[in-house]
């Protein structure tokens, strides 16, 4: 059994995120919990085919051995652009031989918020899905870290509202189209999981599609 290291506020381990969800490529590096660089791109159908010169560009080849973990967005977001962030992650990952963490894009955005909130305070997320859909989570902020109260899922309007009313939540975030602005915040969540001894697998990295275009509609 592997014992983990202990836990240190004075973590000064590299982390590098990957955030491609919604077509907007966000990229962020960390040095403990110390940012040191992000930038995005809006590259929508041409995330394929640039994805690799941007991350040579944002961190050069010969730095790639000084990272001790990743950080990639699960989803929900665009089928195409989940996959193909999960699939860059996971490669990368397992060539490093390096811990990857998969973070809900919801929580990401979530995360962005806090500053806003109060201690205490509910905060629902929701994201467009196809044909009527929304994914929809629920958080409560604690200090400066969020705790789920309700894990990414698919719901119909009616149910949602519902659900929102049963729980009391007073305020309900949408997302905005492109989120690879969060990217920072996806390497945070990670950070967190990174001081209290979390160390997955990169085989252990799934994407959450929640419902791609050819999906069929159960009640």
């Amino acid at each position: 059994m592997t014992v983990p290291p202990p836990l240190s506020l004075t973590d000064h381990n590299l982390g590098l995120a990957l955030h491609t969800a919604t077509g907007q490529l966000g990229l962020a590096l960390q040095r403990g919990k110390n940012p040191v660089a992000q930038q995005t791109w809006s590259l929508d159908r041409e995330l394929l085919n640039q994805l690799h010169n941007c991350l040579g560009d944002f961190l050069p080849s010969q730095q790639w051995p000084e990272l001790d973990y990743l950080a990639v967005a699960q989803g929900p977001g665009s089928f195409t652009s989940v996959r193909i962030g999960m699939v860059t992650a996971r490669t990368l990952a397992q060539q490093l031989q390096i811990p990857l963490f998969a973070i809900s894009t919801l929580a990401c955005f979530a995360q962005s918020l806090i500053k806003t909130c109060d201690d205490g305070e509910l905060l629902a997320v929701t994201m467009p899905a196809t044909r009527g859909y929304l994914y929809g989570a629920v958080y409560q902020v604690i200090g400066e870290k969020l705790v789920t109260l309700s894990d990414d899922r698919l719901w119909l309007p009616d149910d949602w509202q519902q659900f929102m009313a049963d729980k009391q939540v007073e305020r309900v975030y949408g997302t905005p189209p492109q989120l690879g602005i969060t990217a920072p915040q996806l390497l945070t969540l990670a950070w967190q999981h990174w001081l209290l001894g979390d160390r997955p697998h990169w085989s252990a990295a799934q994407p959450f599609y929640g419902m791609s275009p050819t999906d069929p509609v159960t009640n």
